[in-house]
């Protein structure tokens, strides 16, 4: 089999095609949840703390020369960043508990028993008759 038909082959196998999938949906759900913090969560939060803009926070390390830029610590876009983290992980485990959930459903259904079982019950109430 030549190389390009084992990447086809490979490319279009139904687990490297859902990942894919996940991939371009994870990405744009991250995109979601920055904007959702940036430009939703954090403004009334600054604002409740005096104003304060959070991805503006910093300290200057070292300041701008002639020929460098400023060293800033930006721990305001950490922050941030941070809650971004939090946004998404407590998603993934909402999404993750309901799948959870939904197999322990499929799970807890009783299963029918099996033929022979069922078969031996009927031939000995038949004889005790």
């Amino acid at each position: 089999m030549g190389f390009i038909k084992e990447f086809k082959a490979f490319a279009m196998r139904g687990n490297v095609m859902d990942m894919a999938v996940g991939i371009v949906i994870g990405t744009a759900f991250g995109k979601i949840v920055t904007s959702l913090v940036n430009d939703v969560i954090m403004p009334p939060i600054g604002l409740l703390l005096g104003g304060v803009d959070f991805s503006s926070l910093g300290v200057t390390l070292k300041a701008a020369g002639e020929n460098s830029p400023a060293v800033v610590l930006k721990y305001g876009v950490f922050i941030n960043t941070l809650i971004d983290f939090l946004i998404v992980a407590f998603a993934i485990f909402l999404v993750v508990k309901g799948m959870n959930s939904l197999k322990k459903k499929q799970e807890a259904a009783p299963a029918a028993p099996p033929v022979q079982e069922t078969l031996l019950r009927e031939i000995r109430d038949l004889l005790k008759k």
